[in-house]
């Protein structure tokens, strides 16, 4: 199916404006293009600095006015103000031929260049933006946006909103989603090195601080369209990397400190089960989504969930890690099993069904 261009019409003043470090037509051309738009036109008559679309490489042809599009016939996707949008906006007023409209504002200046546009209604994020005070608003929404299936309780009260603090500041910097995973990764591995010292209280409050900066890669990866299949591996794996270090290290620290638990065979248990487990999610993340259960995705979603860190520091603090290791040492197993139970379950009857 042949792309429809899309016309951005940029009032320099608004259109400068930022939100989460991004202008408003920096963001509103990455928005287009991700929809499925090409070319991209920006009727603009002040210079362009669009340093995010030139990042991932979207070819943008400035006009200095509407008349050069005066005799285009085809169909094409027409943003007359600038206006904050989410993707799957975008992509439905393109599909569907649509006008965009705002539960809270009505129609927006968004739509297909058709003779009866087809009535869309918006996310919650969509909205114009005509001053300082509506782009604030556009960043406060999108902040707010920026969770994940994966939080648990604590993610979602407690590390998130820690690590959104940083996250405001470091959007407005050069600094990469993928840099702050490598942050994240040396800090927990870190905490390693205490734990295994028996430094029990300081491991767990640095393993606390690795989960709150593990929040910040994401923030930063959705706000600026950095998403990337490195960034996304490179978050799992460093997680599996944290926890292997952590669980093998809090077996030799409770064994240096408590020698009547059999804790290097129990730590060596949960760091094993890192690893199987680890195989267990590739071979998951394999397979279509269609062919996963939602049981299975809750689980994998548990697989990045970081509750268990306030777990480790309350157990620090009563000196009872030994607790933890037994948990882990054999629960680890338990879950990986789970996991590879209802992969084969749910492939079972597709095989099944398949003509001798």
């Amino acid at each position: 199916m042949k792309r429809p261009p899309a016309v951005l019409v940029c009032d320099t003043r608004t259109g400068s404006l930022k939100i989460a470090g991004l202008t408003v037509i920096d963001r509103l051309v990455v928005t287009a293009h991700r929809a499925g738009c090409a070319p991209i036109f920006v009727v603009c008559e002040n210079p362009l600095f669009l340093p995010r679309a030139a990042g991932l490489a979207i070819e943008v042809t400035q006009v200095t006015s509407v008349t050069a599009f005066e005799e285009v016939r085809d169909p094409m996707l027409w943003i007359e103000r600038p206006v904050f949008v989410e993707v799957r906006d975008l992509a439905n007023v393109v599909a569907l031929a649509g006008q965009l409209i705002s539960a809270e504002s009505g129609a927006l200046p968004v739509r297909m260049t058709v003779p009866e546009p087809k009535p869309i209604i918006a996310g919650a994020l969509a909205m114009l933006i005509s001053d300082t005070a509506s782009a604030a608003e556009a960043e406060r929404k999108l902040w707010a946006s920026l969770t994940s299936t994966a939080d648990g309780l604590v993610d979602r009260f407690f590390n998130r909103p820690l690590g959104r603090l940083l996250s405001k500041r470091l959007v407005r910097t050069s600094i990469s989603p993928n840099q702050v995973s490598l942050v994240s990764i040396l800090i927990g591995v870190a905490s390693a090195w205490f734990f295994a010292k028996g430094e029990f209280l300081t491991g767990a409050l640095l393993f606390q601080l690795c989960a709150i900066i593990d929040c910040v890669d994401g923030d930063l990866a959705r706000a600026l369209f950095k998403q990337s299949r490195v960034g996304k591996w490179l978050d799992l794996a460093g997680d599996q990397v944290v926890h292997f270090a952590v669980f093998a290290a809090i077996g030799i620290g409770v064994a240096r400190t408590n020698p009547s638990v059999p804790a290097l065979a129990l730590g060596a248990s949960a760091a094993l089960g890192v690893f199987f487990c680890f195989g267990v999610i590739i071979r998951a993340l394999a397979q279509p989504p269609a062919q996963r259960s939602a049981l299975l995705n809750r689980l994998l979603d548990a697989t990045a969930n970081r509750d268990f860190s306030v777990l480790l520091l309350a157990l620090a603090i009563f000196d009872r890690m030994d607790l933890f290791l037994w948990m882990a040492g054999f629960g680890i197993h338990l879950f990986w099993i789970a996991l590879l139970v209802l992969q084969v379950g749910r492939a079972a009857p597709a095989v099944a069904r398949e003509p001798a």
